[in-house]
């Protein structure tokens, strides 16, 4: 890698912990490193079976054999995260379970346990905090850095603070993660992937050539599955053969915003900031279903799944302090086709009630012919739950002013 030519260049870290669910599982089952395993689907009467289990043993002295298996599942459910070990067979994150089940039917299949994530989220989030101020938060497994003013920041370009970071999350926790310290966030957040698991990657300026434009385009934060097919469909693989593409040629072919965007990212262009107080653009609850659902012969069954999810958002809105006004609804079908719904209240909510109504009347104007296989309820247009108090507060004295013209008081 090069030699950085200035002490005060912006060096911006990605940190993305090592297949985080199943990490998390590996500290309560160490008995389980190295083998396949796979975190998804909703819990069934095996996994009850291995908690009566846990009562005669300590969680590491649980036989590897009393593990469920992925060898015969039946079901709609998906996989959220494997080990790197069951990545070998080619499974992957969001492949349904039945699909895992064909490619590696050995692999042992553990329910996803959320509360423990976020429990150890917050604990690597904090201690990160300590070492490093300036952290934006993008999700329960990930975080930017701003390492530029930070001691150490600077040293072999973020290495040395990168190295600290990983042994004190490791040491508190257990956890392994990768770290990729670029000029900004799209270099850092590509340089992460590069030495996983457990592995640092340093990318400078100069590097853009030999280490970022042999990539391929999906590498790119932002490009999905159909812009990379828009790309390799005209002739474009590599980040390097997009970067030799005009910028006016490129908005011809994908718009204005797209296509500028399109050119500054594969020239390694990134101005965006390190977000400290990033706030959520909406909340949601969405789930699977086992099976494929009807409006109406599966009736009581969706009305208590979507009660259960408005409830589901109103607490998470209630727990991180926001309200919102737009209630929308999201549903896909078994050809897999998906609608989505939404409307916009005259005033901010986070109750519950409140939330399932107008979601109720979103799912009213969607057709609901064809059987259901997810459904899913978001709250959008958020509010900090005390800014709307302060509102609330404010406009009191108004209305009380306004009542007593009317009175002609």
């Amino acid at each position: 890698m090069s030699v950085p030519p200035s002490p005060h260049l912006r060096r911006i870290a990605h940190l993305d912990m090592d297949a985080f669910y199943a990490s998390v599982e590996l500290l309560r089952y160490p008995q389980l490193k190295g083998l396949p395993v796979v975190i998804g689907g909703g819990r069934r009467p095996q996994d009850e079976d291995l908690k009566a289990a846990q009562g005669e043993h300590p969680l590491h002295k649980i036989p590897v054999a009393d593990f469920p298996r992925l060898q015969g599942y039946s079901g709609r459910g998906v996989i959220t995260t494997a080990t790197y070990a069951a990545r070998q067979f080619g499974i992957g994150s969001a492949m349904g379970l039945m699909k895992a089940a064909k490619l590696c039917p050995q692999a042992i299949l553990l329910p996803v346990d959320f509360a423990a994530y976020r429990h150890y989220s917050r604990a690597f989030k904090d201690i990160i905090l300590e070492i490093a101020p300036l952290m934006e938060d993008r999700g329960i497994d990930e975080v930017y850095i701003d390492f530029t003013q930070v001691p150490g920041g600077q040293r072999e370009g973020g290495r040395v603070l990168a190295r600290l970071i990983q042994k004190a999350i490791f040491d508190a926790t257990g956890l392994t993660c990768s770290v990729g310290v670029a000029p900004n966030k799209l270099l850092a957040k590509m340089a992460s992937e590069f030495n996983k698991p457990n592995g640092i990657a340093i990318v400078f300026e100069d590097d853009l050539e030999g280490s970022i434009w042999p990539l391929a385009c999906r590498k790119i934060n932002g490009i999905g599955p159909k812009a990379d097919e828009k790309l390799q469909q005209l002739g474009i693989h590599t980040i390097g053969e997009l970067a030799q593409k005009e910028q006016d040629w490129l908005m011809d072919h994908f718009g204005q915003k797209t296509g500028a965007w399109m050119f500054d990212a594969a020239h390694g262009v990134d101005t965006r900031p390190v977000v400290l107080d990033s706030e959520p653009v909406s909340i949601s609850r969405e789930t699977t279903f086992e099976r494929d659902l009807h409006a109406v012969r599966d009736k009581a069954e969706l009305g208590a799944i979507f009660t259960r999810l408005c409830e589901q958002v109103a607490q998470d809105l209630a727990r991180k302090g926001f309200v919102g006004k737009t209630i929308g609804i999201k549903l896909r079908f078994d050809d897999f086709k998906s609608v989505t719904r939404d409307l916009t209240l005259p005033d901010h909510t986070f109750d519950a009630a409140t939330i399932r109504h107008h979601a109720g009347l979103c799912l009213k104007r969607a057709p609901l012919q064809q059987r259901l296989r997810l459904l899913g309820v978001r709250v959008g247009s958020l509010m900090p739950l005390a800014e709307h108090q302060a509102g609330l507060r404010h406009d009191a004295p108004r209305a009380q002013l306004q009542t007593a013209m009317d009175l002609g008081i």
